[in-house]
């Protein structure tokens, strides 16, 4: 939901409070479970599995 709202990495550090190697780490992970080639495919990942929605607030 982090990434589908436009955070950075380093944003989504601070907001979870873990380290920006973790997040990496994380992000990586969905790419390659999900079969997704950038941060873009999984905002529409998100999208279309309901877990965004248009509209939603930043922060």
């Amino acid at each position: 939901m982090l990434i589908a709202k436009g955070l950075s990495n380093a944003e989504i550090a601070d907001h979870l409070v873990i380290s920006l190697p973790t997040v990496k780490t994380h992000v990586s992970s969905l790419l390659s479970k999900l079969n997704a080639r950038d941060r873009a495919q999984l905002v529409i990942v998100a999208y279309e599995s309901g877990i965004a929605e248009r509209g939603m607030p930043r922060n």
